[in-house]
């Protein structure tokens, strides 16, 4: 019997929140991209704006939001990862910050997308 690990249940969410924003008129530019202890699930780009996006996938029934699961230093390791992708890169263009929730499977999963779910703070 297959069983349904953290992992695979991760890579599903991700695999269904690429697919719900290229719907939406995203790109991808890079999955999975990790610098030091943080990792970004996905980072897309519409029109002139980079999006990193934190993917969270839970069952139905789960008592902590998803978003809420996007703690401080989540959002620390997000943002420092993400600058290091901007460097790396060259990049200089706006960046937000977004968490896509998904709950559930098959036919009864729910996606939702919190745009600009937080803001990096100077000098925090």
């Amino acid at each position: 019997m297959f069983m349904k690990t953290k992992q695979n249940v991760g890579a599903q969410g991700e695999h269904l929140a690429l697919h719900f924003l290229l719907s939406l008129g995203y790109s991808l530019l890079e999955r999975n991209y990790r610098y030091l202890r943080g990792e970004i699930d996905l980072i897309v780009q519409k029109e002139n704006t980079m999006v990193v996006v934190e993917v969270k996938t839970r069952k139905v029934g789960t008592m902590l939001s998803p978003q809420k699961a996007v703690t401080r230093t989540k959002q620390k390791h997000l943002i420092r990862t993400a600058n290091a992708y901007l460097q790396r890169n060259q990049l200089d263009v706006d960046t937000r910050f977004d968490v896509i929730s998904i709950i559930g499977f098959g036919e009864n999963v729910q996606i939702e997308h919190l745009e600009n779910a937080f803001y990096p703070l100077l000098g925090k």
